[in-house]
């Protein structure tokens, strides 16, 4: 295979996408993976394939490598274009029936990446031969979706995870793992919590890997986050309220709030509470958005003061905009 170049070894056309690479990657890794397959070549194969997938799944280095091949005089020969330079294996015990389209471990609001992180990139060189000492395990990603008011005054959650482990005989298994997430108050959208340990176990004696959660909130009836801290609430305001104006008290993520509603405050306003958004080191901003809601009429006191109303403005018409 060393002969061949990068695509050809994944066996796709240079004009690819990034999603036809990896499916022909998976495929290649699921065929010739030492730990399941018997063909006799199956280690340099391998090799092969995580070189070539190491440069094409990346923009800069597959946009280097193109011009290699386009003009190999100016950037190496062939065998540095496609050739086994600078690679050594690494075993990994592998099970391919944990394979899955929803990840490999975990469940509820976590989403872990592919288990193929655990044959990628160590350094740049994929797997590594010979290598006698401790190899820390690989780190984990998923996504923690909390409540807004989690992230204003800080909160405990317990998760159960199936996570990766090494059996007696040094094969990878699951166990189930109660995992105690402490969430800091002022925690914005996008920032990650790191669970040390909690990624995949090492090899020969290696530390396990990390796991990190990126937060993101979930959206909640009249209330949502937008600029990873800025809060949005809607308010519900009588129309005599909105058109007389006056105090109002507020529940909010962030207390009881009093403040002054404006005169003539319309359906829809946005009023704008400083700092009083997601406590981050520089807090962002509370937005409350004015809801107009108008009472039942069920009564005939309740129509005739409607239709009272109405009298007193015969002559208002309201504007419609297309």
């Amino acid at each position: 295979m060393a002969d061949r170049n990068y695509y050809e070894i994944l066996g796709v056309d240079r004009k690819a996408s990034d999603d036809d690479i990896k499916k022909a990657y998976r495929k290649l890794v699921r065929k010739y993976h030492p730990d399941v397959s018997k063909d006799p070549d199956a280690v340099a194969k391998t090799s092969e394939i995580n070189i070539a997938y190491e440069t094409l799944h990346d923009k800069e280095k597959r946009a280097e490598y193109d011009a290699m091949l386009d003009n190999p005089f100016g950037h190496g020969t062939q065998q540095q274009a496609g050739g086994r330079s600078g690679f050594n294996y690494q075993q990994y015990d592998f099970d391919p029936s944990h394979f899955g389209q929803n990840g490999a471990f975990g469940n509820g609001d976590f989403h872990f990446d592919d288990l193929f992180s655990a044959f990628g990139s160590r350094g740049g060189h994929g797997f590594q031969q010979n290598r006698t000492g401790p190899i820390k395990g690989e780190d984990q990603h998923a996504e923690l979706v909390i409540d807004i008011d989690a992230a204003y005054h800080g909160a405990q959650r317990s998760m159960s995870l199936e996570m990766p482990t090494l059996n007696a005989q040094g094969q990878m298994s699951y166990e189930r793992k109660t995992l105690n997430v402490k969430i800091p108050a002022g925690i914005t959208e996008g920032q990650q919590i790191r669970l040390s340990g909690q990624g995949l176990p090492g090899f020969n004696g290696g530390a396990a890997g990390d796991l990190y959660l990126k937060i993101s909130f979930r959206n909640q009836d009249n209330l949502y986050v937008q600029n990873r801290k800025d809060v949005y609430q809607r308010i519900s305001v009588a129309p005599w309220t909105a058109a007389l104006g006056g105090k109002i008290d507020v529940s909010t993520p962030a207390g009881k709030l009093s403040m002054n509603l404006p005169a003539n405050s319309h359906n829809g306003q946005k009023m704008r509470l400083k700092g009083k958004g997601i406590p981050a080191k520089e807090a962002g901003d509370l937005y409350l958005l004015i809801n107009i809601v108008l009472p039942k009429s069920d009564t005939e006191a309740d129509r005739a003061a409607w239709q009272a109303l109405a009298q007193h403005y015969a002559g208002f018409q309201p504007e419609n905009h297309v």
